[in-house]
């Protein structure tokens, strides 16, 4: 009875941390982050780096890293723009305009693709540190990247595939879908058996962010398309995660490779398609970044492997792979998120930005090197 009355804080350090940034930064901008339009720029933001962070959280609880989402996500958009522009898919007549945007989306997620295959290919193959690999593939396709767009914006592009980083879902219906998505959550939570303490706090916290969701997206234009698309893959990564035998395998591999191995586990096949799957959600990430500059930049993504990385780490996933979640990760990425936008509502130069997040890294490493201490000083004895 005692545990039930319990409230495992632990849990909820994601986003209390997120709350507590959000709350200064309002103070500090005069309530200027807390308006509908604010917080509806700030979810467009976050959702490349929610949709990376989302991928990245796999790689990283098999034990592995990605370096070069950041690249391929400028290679990806270039691969876009160049279809949209020199093959002239998106001078289409209006009619045949989604057929030019499908094969530039399609273009660009296959482009991720190939390096995410290149990249777990020789990772496993040739047991290669996925540090090095990674690294190279890096280099290699901003190289790419400014060879295709010879160094210069590849702009304009058709305005029908510009909506997949610029639309709007109505106001109205972003309600709808808002408070539909808020009211399953609840039914879930209210459903389970022998509630916790931590239980009814998940359900205040979940009217919260309803609440605060209804308030950003009512007030403004409405849902933006990339968050729709954001919360689409988020969805599909929790339940991969939780509800499947692969989430099982993942968090068995970056467990504890050696015993999952004799499990049967197939390792190089889990690793190459995480790999692979990371791979095409940089290149959907590129062709929703050169839709909402209306251009393909090949310095685009430029550390937003920094930034996935530091979602997925202050989310809890720990580096050394076997723990972490999705959610805490889709919270890690508000967090950067919100302080990314915080700090430019305040003028802070883009040097001190870095500077305060490598810190935030290193603090959230330090952090999880000291709860994991006491459980390899048991292995140890």
């Amino acid at each position: 009875m005692n545990s039930n009355r319990k409230i495992n804080w632990k849990i909820y350090r994601s986003l209390l941390a997120l709350f507590l940034v959000m709350g200064v930064l309002a103070v500090f901008t005069q309530g200027t982050f807390l308006t509908s339009r604010n917080l509806t720029n700030l979810s467009r933001q976050v959702a490349i780096n929610g949709i990376l962070a989302v991928g990245m959280t796999f790689v990283i609880l098999i034990g592995g890293i990605d370096l070069s989402v950041g690249s391929v996500v400028a290679l990806s958009g270039v691969v876009a723009g160049f279809l949209q522009v020199n093959l002239g898919l998106g001078q289409l007549n209006e009619g045949s305009q989604w057929i030019g945007t499908t094969l530039s989306i399609s273009g660009a997620v296959f482009t991720g693709l190939l390096c995410g295959v290149f990249n777990g290919w020789l990772i496993t193959r040739y047991r290669i540190a996925p540090f090095i690999i990674t690294l190279g593939m890096m280099v290699i396709a901003r190289g790419l990247a400014l060879i295709f767009a010879k160094g210069a914006a590849i702009s304009p592009l058709g305005d029908q595939f510009n909506e997949l980083g610029q639309g709007y879902l109505s106001p109205l219906l972003s309600i709808f879908l808002v408070l539909g998505s808020g009211s399953v959550a609840l039914v879930f939570q209210f459903f389970k058996k022998n509630k916790t303490a931590s239980d009814w706090v998940a359900v205040a916290f979940t009217v919260l962010l309803t609440s605060l969701a209804v308030w950003a997206f009512q007030g403004y234009r409405g849902l933006p398309y990339p968050v729709i698309i954001f919360a689409g893959i988020a969805l599909i990564g929790m339940v991969l995660l939780q509800k499947t035998r692969l989430g099982r395998f993942v968090l068995a591999l970056g467990g504890n490779p050696e015993a999952a191995w004799l499990a049967g586990v197939p390792i190089r096949k889990i690793t190459l398609g995480i790999y692979v799957v990371l791979g095409a959600l940089a290149g959907l990430s590129g062709a929703i970044l050169s839709a909402r500059l209306n251009g393909a930049l090949p310095t685009a993504g430029e550390l937003f492997e920094l930034d996935a990385i530091a979602a997925v780490v202050i989310g809890g996933t720990s580096l050394l792979g076997g723990i972490g979640t999705v959610r805490g990760s889709i919270l890690g990425a508000f967090f950067i998120g919100s302080l990314n936008n915080g700090m430019s509502l305040l003028d802070v130069s883009e040097f001190y930005q870095k500077v305060i997040k490598g810190v935030i890294i290193i603090l959230a490493v330090w952090f999880d090197t000291r709860e994991r201490a006491p459980s390899r000083a048991v292995k140890e004895a």
